[in-house]
């Protein structure tokens, strides 16, 4: 069951994300609204990063949003 609340985590994460320029890249930002274990799995399986305790909101790794896009396909969620 937990993998199954990480993933929708991280596709609702997705989801809900805006993109943010930075110096450095374009991120897909989005507010950590979620359970803390399963955002700090999440970040350890280097998925979404910049989560620190402090920080309202968090980023999808190049990974995660790949991973959040293979989610949607097995979820059969289509873009708008």
């Amino acid at each position: 069951m937990e993998e199954k609340i990480k993933e929708l985590t991280l596709l609702l994460l997705y989801l809900n994300s805006w993109i943010e320029k930075e110096p450095y890249g374009e991120f897909h930002r989005a507010w950590k609204g979620y359970d803390f274990d399963i955002l700090n799995a999440l970040e350890d399986e280097h998925l979404i990063g910049g989560s620190t305790h402090k920080a309202k909101s968090t980023y999808l790794t190049e990974e995660g949003v790949e991973k959040a896009k293979e989610l949607m396909k097995k979820y059969n969620i289509k873009e708008d």
